[in-house]
């Protein structure tokens, strides 16, 4: 397993790289970064395929049973969510030739989200390989930033669109680029997900965490309590 983790350590930093190269690509329209971003995006779909063969030798051969089971079925799933980052990271770079008019306004909240959804992802990775619950529940915490900077930069660039309709163009991209982040959100949320059932055997919904006050993971002798959809969540008193 440790030979698990350091090949998801891998795969989450290239995912990372892809993130925040494709934002420069995007922003800066960048054709170098652009043909390279093609080439990692390569390179982590064969770290995916590498991952999952591990995965399933570890299954034939060794036949883990309870964390260690849950630990290589999670790392399956794992996987998939950081190779959509990287390729939603290669699709923000595919859009900066067209975004070359979008204006300065449009800029800066799209560098901020990025730089909040790259440090998510790092967190989720991290998370992990060290198995960490509490960790995990703190990304699920971030989501709701994400969304509110998505929803600004929404409002923001269709305003800019319509007082500058010369930026029409860039601004759309800028939209989906916006997009395309809040949904690198959701899959380090996916992976926090993840961490809390490798390590509990606990389902926990980032969407529920997201609907319901002081929702959180707590370790201990605390049985989590069914929530109505099903997933099992444990509730902390407002304070």
């Amino acid at each position: 397993l440790s030979k698990l983790n350091q090949e998801v350590v891998e795969m989450g930093a290239l995912a990372q790289e892809m993130v925040s190269k494709g934002m420069l690509a995007f922003l800066q329209g960048d054709a170098v970064l652009r043909k390279e971003l093609a080439r990692m995006d390569r390179e982590i779909y064969r770290q995916e395929q590498e991952i999952d063969r591990h995965s399933f030798e570890i299954i034939a051969l060794h036949q883990p049973v309870a964390s260690d089971l849950r630990k290589v079925s999670s790392c399956l799933k794992v996987v998939t969510d950081l190779n959509r980052i990287g390729r939603y990271g290669r699709n923000i770079a595919e859009m900066g030739e067209g975004s070359a008019d979008h204006s300065v306004t449009c800029r800066f909240p799209l560098q901020t989200m990025s730089e909040q959804v790259i440090s998510m992802v790092e967190a989720a990775t991290s998370a992990f390989v060290n198995m960490d619950p509490k960790g995990a529940m703190d990304i699920l915490e971030r989501d709701d930033e994400i969304d509110k900077l998505w929803e600004s930069i929404f409002r923001g660039t269709i305003t800019c669109m319509i007082e500058q309709p010369q930026n029409i163009s860039g601004g759309a991209y800028a939209i989906l680029a916006a997009r395309y982040l809040e949904r690198i959100a959701d899959h380090a949320c996916n992976i926090g997900e993840r961490v809390v059932f490798m390590v509990s055997g606990t389902r926990v919904d980032h969407y529920e965490f997201k609907r319901v006050p002081r929702l959180a993971y707590r370790e201990g002798p605390t049985q989590p309590e069914p929530s109505t959809d099903g997933y099992y969540v444990t509730r902390l008193d407002e304070k």
